[in-house]
């Protein structure tokens, strides 16, 4: 079957863009191919600096015939139902339509709309312009007098349709002043002849040729693998940096792997100085020796063959690396020569945000809340105001100036060489954590105070003003500081309810909800064991884990079900005799064994679950319920609940409520599927 080439030449797209546009071209043509009727075999989008690429395998060379019925109006119905029907079918009278019966709706008009498939080539000069025209570009341009948007200079179109044994023809249309032709270009230095294509397994072969690795995971795998082999040749291990690794494979077509060095005298440097500004100006790795620590030398990604072997790119990379060194070794001097205090006063002229005041007046916050949190968390409420004090003062200095991802780990250095305690210093650090799903938590008692007031103290501040997340939209990272405290005390097993309004607290509850669910939580035993007022993370968590130990086993599966089916009468009796039943069961109308053991066991399971409960241990409580089984099972097979006696009645009804009320002292069971 014949098979789509689109390649789209242009000036280098932003390497943070390729990835995303070949994802949304793929999206778009496909889309666009199914909804004309052209169903394919497979598709597969490619990215350069230079091209967005696309091959669509297995398509028709037209699209089918199809025949659609639509029902109209009934007969005699208004005008304006009429006209509007014969606009939707494409009819010119009504005449064209057919009149069927109904039994029960009686006669109506019918449209039988026969459309005649298209040719593959006819259907594709109208998708893709379109698609070009819309493409959604996060930041486009215009160039020269034209008012045509791409994310650079588009220079070509290639777009070829045919089958293997045949030459393809060339899709006729035009975008802006391009028109669609089967060539396209090699390397900017090393090929940059044109090269006329035919079809996908020619062009990439055409490409490769001509230097150009058109899959950017090919050209990931490549500098990797050559990084590693050309390290481990001098003892050495790149350390993995995966999103410089995407980056760089975005900015060269024929990826060429080389080694510089600095004056191992800039190792006096923090490594996560040297790392942070070798990575930012000129886009390289950085290595480890055999022990562990900070080599000077750094990995260069070329894109280009150097007739020299690269001598002058490698001298080129080390004389701009020794100047960006060299700069973040008179930050660090300079930022070391002034304790980290006397950078607060900055920061009343540092605006936190228009409503919330100065980051110092977010700082006075912080030193306040970190205080009254230590002692919940069993840190000293004195060091933890100092750690507060003291954790946004990097923000003054030349360094976080100069490379912002490292605030609060600068923090830490420079507290740690004015003598701060070892917990002060590391608290500066970890306040921002975590940070992400995947980032370590404070552990240290002064470290998860100051998090803890951080991230609180952010939310709470947002709240008050109505500055929430909506949406997607969320550009304080509430969310991201709502998840934040969760793991914070759920991973260091906290005692810490929250104290915060009803609103605020149903936004923790949705994070937890999600949180759990990403841990593996199933959604309705974590809606059974939250409620509007819960307010303690940890207890939240502890019952989601035991109420699905208690339900994996089969007492609780068996238990469960008798508990339904005690709800399920206790709800219908409650509705028709218009009152609820609150559980007081007279021992003395008691009439058969089965129920009088039910009695009895929920009477002991109830004092017991209460005891668990308050000792915080939800296993033991689960535990407890699951003994229910045995009597709940005895009692929905011998006792009749609808007893025609109005006493005996009444008194099983609040057997059923009391057992209902037992269960939910660990969780709403009528929230639980199954």
């Amino acid at each position: 079957m014949p098979e789509l080439l689109l390649e789209l030449f242009s000036e280098e797209i932003p390497a943070r863009f390729q990835r995303r546009a070949a994802d949304d071209l793929k999206k778009a043509v496909t889309n666009a191919l199914v909804d004309a009727g052209l169903v394919y075999e497979g598709a597969k989008a490619f990215v350069t600096p230079r091209r967005l690429a696309l091959t669509v395998t297995g398509l028709p060379a037209r699209s089918p015939d199809t025949r659609e019925e639509k029902k109209g109006p009934k007969l005699g119905a208004p005008q304006p139902a009429i006209d509007g029907f014969l606009r939707s079918a494409g009819l010119s009278s009504i005449d064209e339509a057919k009149v069927e019966s109904d039994p029960k709706k009686g006669d109506f008009y019918v449209a039988h709309i026969n459309r005649p498939g298209a040719e593959a080539v006819e259907l594709l000069s109208g998708i893709l312009p379109k698609i070009l025209a819309d493409f959604p570009w996060a930041k486009s341009m215009r160039w020269g007098s034209g008012s045509y948007n791409w994310v650079r200079p588009l220079r070509a179109i290639t777009a070829t349709f045919g089958a293997e044994n045949e030459e393809p023809v060339v899709i006729p249309f035009a975008s802006n002043t391009l028109e669609a032709g089967q060539t396209t270009f090699g390397h900017r230095f090393l090929a940059p002849a044109a090269i006329r294509v035919r079809r996908f397994d020619d062009y990439v072969e055409a490409l490769e040729r001509a230097k150009v690795v058109l899959d950017i995971d090919r050209r990931k795998d490549i500098i990797r693998a050559d990084a590693d082999q050309l390290a481990f040749a001098q003892g050495l291990t790149v350390i993995a940096d995966e999103g410089l690794l995407e980056e760089v494979a975005g900015l060269v077509e024929w990826p060429v792997v080389m080694m510089g060095a600095f004056d191992p005298a800039f190792l006096e440097l923090p490594e996560e100085v040297i790392i942070a500004t070798i990575r930012a100006n000129q886009k390289c790795f950085c290595l480890r020796d055999a022990n562990g620590k900070l080599a000077p030398n750094f990995i260069i990604t070329a894109n280009t063959i150097a007739a020299d072997g690269g001598k002058v790119i490698t001298a080129g990379n080390e004389r701009v690396i020794r100047a960006r060194l060299s700069d973040a070794a008179f930050f660090y001097r300079g930022d070391l020569a002034l304790p980290l205090e006397h950078g607060l006063p900055k920061l009343e002229e540092t605006v936190f945000h228009a409503k919330l005041g100065s980051q110092f007046a977010r700082v006075e916050r912080l030193v306040k809340l970190a205080g009254e949190i230590a002692p919940q968390v069993g840190a000293d409420p004195e060091r933890a105001k100092r750690a507060a004090m003291l954790a946004k003062a990097d923000l003054t200095t030349g360094m976080v100036g100069e490379f912002p991802e490292l605030q609060g780990l600068m923090g830490r250095y420079y507290a740690t060489a004015q003598g701060e305690p070892s917990d002060i210093a590391t608290a500066v650090e970890m306040h921002y954590k975590p940070l992400g799903p995947t980032d370590k938590v404070p552990t240290e008692p002064v470290s998860i105070a100051v998090a803890l007031a951080d991230k609180l103290d952010l939310l709470t501040g947002f709240w008050a003003i109505h500055e929430k997340p909506t949406g997607s939209r969320d550009p304080f990272a509430l969310r991201r500081a709502a998840l934040g405290v969760i793991r914070i005390i759920s991973e260091n097993g906290l005692r810490f309810p929250l104290q915060v309004e009803p609103d605020l607290l149903a936004f923790f509850h949705d994070r937890l909800k999600v949180s759990l669910r990403d841990a593996g939580a199933r959604h309705d035993l974590v809606d059974a064991v939250i409620s509007a007022d819960s307010n303690d993370i940890l207890q939240i968590t502890q019952r989601a884990e035991a109420l699905s130990a208690l339900l994996s086993s089969a007492d609780g599966q068996n238990l469960l079900a008798g508990y339904k089916r005690g709800a399920n009468i206790l709800a219908a009796e409650e509705k028709k005799d218009g009152k609820a039943y609150a559980g007081a069961v007279d021992q003395d109308a008691l009439k058969l064994p089965e129920e009088t053991a039910l009695a009895f066991a929920v009477d002991a399971v109830h004092a017991a679950v209460s005891s668990h409960i308050g000792k915080d241990d939800y296993k033991g409580a689960m535990a407890k319920l699951a003994t229910l089984r045995a009597p709940v099972d005895a009692f929905f097979t011998a006792v009749l609940v609808n007893d025609a006696d109005p006493a005996v009645r009444a008194n099983r009804l609040n057997l059923l409520a009391r057992l209902r009320d037992t269960m939910h002292l660990v969780a709403d069971f009528s929230k639980v599927a199954g």
